[in-house]
């Protein structure tokens, strides 16, 4: 039961149907959610205030890995501070400019950070 059923046919990725005997599908997912060592990842702390109505936010990218330790690794960011925020393609917003309070988090949990940005 290694294979999850599938929703519908896009959840195929297009393929409808083979007729070589050999073919095996292989998820896309997968194979690229795999986790990374902390001290492996490469993160940049930075203020962003670009199509936010003029609110300032943490933004934090280059975080390389599978969705749940993305989202894992927000939710303890968004508790640690006491703010609302999001984790999506990638990258963790924190609600407020709380760069020098997530770089010292990042940094005890294992990360390599850095600050970007003015």
């Amino acid at each position: 039961m290694s294979n999850p059923k599938k929703k519908s046919l896009s959840d195929l990725g297009g393929i409808m149907y083979s007729t070589d005997p050999s073919f095996n599908y292989e998820n896309e997912q997968e194979a690229t959610e795999e986790s990374i060592a902390n001290n492996q990842q490469d993160l940049r702390v930075m203020l962003d205030r670009k199509n936010r109505g003029g609110k300032a936010v943490t933004l934090i990218t280059g975080y390389r890995g599978n969705t749940a330790g993305l989202e894992t690794l927000s939710k303890m960011l968004k508790t640690k501070c006491g703010v609302g925020g999001a984790a999506k393609d990638g990258e963790i917003i924190i609600q407020g400019d709380f760069r020098d309070k997530v770089v010292l988090i990042l940094q005890k949990e294992g990360f390599k950070v850095k600050k970007s940005g003015g």
